[in-house]
């Protein structure tokens, strides 16, 4: 599949997001508001969000396997593809708050929406910032995943024996400190929860996945790696009961799991040139293309439509649930068509125009014979 897009990859990315959508309306929104009818289904497993982060690495392990693009302008590409769409979402959120929300939802302060602005929630360790959207978390993870890794490409961490111990320190530090984090508090918690630590072995897995599934890393280390990341996953994913002791949600742990053994396969019928039928990957396609935007729009626009159709025209639960993924289906392709898309061709125009490509950030290293075999091996 060199050159093409992957429709496999579509189709996980199609199934992640399903997964963030259906457990905000079905779990997290009536835990958050009491206020909402009772759920008869309810899907309660934090598995999408974690996989968008495992599929989101694979792909920049995927887009850098030539140093030469690891330049200045392919950092900057993905932040001029996050940051419009984000601020757009996340004004939209606060104005739907302030607006149209009935009595009882947050209403957002100025402090609290600049600190949102600013990525700020989980530096909370003497101050808390409510979220305007909770779905935003995974934002500031991503840009630091997307600051560090053009840097590390161009140096002797990006390649060989020091990339595979840098991957295994990478989750074993933050298990290794776990315990800490369980009682620390105060600017301890900042630090872990600011650098992301609880989800840097989801990062891992999506670049393990991939140096497997090109030859860069053999199958039996790689198991080894992938494995790490998914026991790191059940603690990460749980915390310490002084009475039961770790408590984590299997369920939550398995759907991880699985996701990596699907983005595995979904690698290996892409390189084989296995595709599904025409009239799925168009749809597949279509949905991962607009899959940022419905992932900025989804949850707080939703429950304010949830709350609405509930309390004018007392909709039931799975109307809600229904109603909430339209929504964000047609919001999130509208901020793709019209934010997201148009601002980042705007703000690369504007860099390739006045500036210049920028160059690499460092002179691109020359490669291994084991990494110029595993390229061959993945064209």
């Amino acid at each position: 599949m060199t050159g093409r897009r992957n429709p496999w990859l579509d189709l996980v990315r199609v199934a992640a997001l399903l997964m963030v959508v259906l457990y905000h309306p079905t779990f997290i929104g009536p835990r958050t508001y009491p206020q909402f009818v009772a759920r008869g289904f309810v899907f309660a497993h934090q598995i999408g969000a974690s996989l968008l982060l495992v599929l989101s690495a694979h792909l920049v392990a995927s887009s850098l396997t030539d140093p030469a693009r690891a330049s200045a302008r392919w950092w900057f590409s993905r932040i001029a593809r996050i940051l419009p769409g984000f601020v757009v979402g996340t004004l939209a959120a606060t104005l739907a708050l302030d607006w149209f929300a009935p009595a009882g939802m947050y209403r957002v302060g100025l402090g609290d929406l600049a600190a949102n602005l600013a990525m700020l929630w989980n530096w909370n360790g003497f101050h808390h910032w409510d979220y305007v959207d909770g779905s935003y978390w995974t934002l500031p993870v991503q840009l630091a995943a997307f600051t560090l890794a053009p840097w590390l490409r161009h140096t002797r961490f990006g390649r060989g024996r020091p990339l595979r111990m840098l991957l295994w320190a990478a989750v074993l530090v933050p298990l290794a400190q776990w315990p800490l984090a369980q009682g620390a508090g105060g600017l301890y918690d900042s630090v872990v929860d600011g650098l992301g630590l609880y989800r840097w072995h989801l990062f891992v897995a999506g670049v393990a996945a991939f140096m497997v599934s090109t030859g860069r890393l053999r199958w039996g280390h790689g198991v080894a790696l992938l494995g790490g990341c998914v026991a790191a996953h059940v603690v990460q994913n749980g915390w310490w009961s002084p009475t039961a002791g770790l408590v984590t949600d299997p369920w939550s742990v398995l759907g991880v799991a699985l996701g990596i053994v699907a983005l595995l396969l979904a690698a290996r019928l892409g390189g084989v040139g296995i595709e599904p039928p025409r009239a799925v990957a168009r749809v597949a396609r279509w949905l991962a293309g607009i899959s940022f935007g419905v992932y900025l729009v989804h949850q707080t626009l939703g429950y304010v439509l949830m709350f609405r159709l509930q309390e004018w025209f007392g909709a039931g639960p799975g109307v809600q649930t229904v109603a909430m993924l339209v929504q964000a289906l047609l919001l999130g392709a509208a901020l793709t068509r019209w934010v997201e898309r148009p601002a980042h061709r705007a703000l690369m125009r504007a860099v390739d125009t006045h500036r210049g490509p920028p160059g690499p950030i460092l002179p691109a290293p020359v490669p291994t014979p084991r990494e110029l075999v595993g390229a061959s091996a993945a064209n």
